[in-house]
């Protein structure tokens, strides 16, 4: 299934290395960063920057799953990563970055 078509789960364990090798090409926009998955989002101005940002947050808190954030005047920085599972990744980070990308693309056309 489609990352973007599921939905984050409230029981979930960290993933394997192999499994995270496995997913990322489906976040190919997205890195690894010092363990968490990472996006910079460029945006035209400030104003599409912030609408931006907040279809973000709605979407994630429809899926209980929430990104550090950095907010900028042309950029937003979205950083996932699993607090209940000790700060490592789950399928959960994956399919909320497959979503924010979903939301981007809608809104820039990228």
């Amino acid at each position: 299934m489609n990352l973007v078509d599921q939905q984050c789960q409230h029981q979930v364990t960290p993933l394997a290395p192999d499994a995270m090798a496995a997913l990322l090409p489906q976040v190919p926009a997205w890195a690894l960063v010092e363990g968490k998955l990472q996006r910079r989002f460029a945006l035209r101005n400030y104003h599409e920057t912030i609408a931006f940002v907040n279809a973000l947050a709605w979407m994630v808190h429809q899926q209980d799953h929430h990104p550090e954030l950095t907010v900028s005047y042309k950029e937003c920085v979205a950083t996932f990563y699993t607090h209940s599972v000790g700060g490592d990744l789950s399928l959960n980070d994956f399919i909320c970055a497959a979503r924010a990308d979903a939301i981007y693309a809608e809104r820039t056309g990228a």
